[in-house]
């Protein structure tokens, strides 16, 4: 009976082994979650390019953008990013100290993309990091020039909307903004829109000038997103009431 009860602590001592979990397997697991959430932020349908992409990635905290395969995530395969994260983790029994892991993980970005879908496991590039500069700037809606070079229509008069589409032709506007005009009932209605992704707000300017009336304004953020009419020349003609 006394050999059957020295070896029990032995047994149980074995068995502690088998299920413990290497430190350095728990770090690397911290690392892919690090990396998942990566995937968790460009997950959707929003057209994101490689730039994009990229830059979002890397403007997350513990995450380095090592490559970006592809040009868009509309494209083809879409884009697959391969990031680099960190994982730390510590073990009172086995560790002297907290054991600290660097791993990179690739991240497919396209429209079929699961929900928290797993992070592939690959090696790192021997490069360094990539970086990204700033986003480019929207084109400026012309707002102050608009506002000085309408017409003023008198009381009792109608509005010109071929003045109107000449004052708008003279501006000095980026390509990229698209125009719209239209006349209803002695007024004509303005849009100056700059085309978005269809995901975030519109930037977009409108303005109405009629027998008394020259007025030149954006449009509250709300009315600005997707599913919403305030970027429409109809808004500018038929102002949609302010949000509450």
């Amino acid at each position: 009976m006394r050999p059957l009860l020295l070896l029990a602590p032995l047994a149980l001592l074995v068995a502690g082994c088998g299920v413990a979990e290497p430190s350095e397997e728990r770090a690397t697991d911290e690392a892919r979650e690090v990396a998942r959430t990566v995937g968790e932020r460009l997950y959707g349908q929003r057209p994101r390019t490689a730039d994009e992409a990229g830059r979002e990635a890397a403007g997350m905290e513990g995450v380095e953008v090592m490559r970006v395969d592809g040009t868009s995530s509309q494209d083809g395969d879409g884009l697959e990013l391969v990031v680099r994260t960190s994982g730390t983790a510590f073990n009172s029994t086995f560790d002297i100290e907290e054991v600290t892991v660097r791993r990179c993980f690739a991240v497919r970005v396209a429209p079929w993309s699961e929900w928290r879908e797993k992070p592939r496991d690959v090696d790192c590039p021997d490069s360094l990091p990539l970086v990204f500069g700033p986003p480019p700037e929207p084109p400026r809606l012309p707002e102050r020039e608009l506002r000085a070079k309408l017409p003023r229509v008198p009381e009792g008069g109608r509005a010109d909307e071929a003045e109107v589409r000449r004052v708008i032709a003279a501006l000095d506007m980026d390509p990229e903004i698209r125009s719209e005009v239209k006349a209803e009932d002695g007024r004509v209605g303005v849009l100056l829109l700059v085309p978005g992704d269809g995901f975030g707000p519109q930037d977009c300017l409108l303005a109405r000038v009629g027998p008394g009336e020259r007025e030149v304004w954006v449009p509250p953020r709300i009315q600005r997103m997707r599913g919403e009419a305030g970027c429409t020349v109809s808004n500018a003609l038929h102002p949609a009431p302010p949000p509450h």
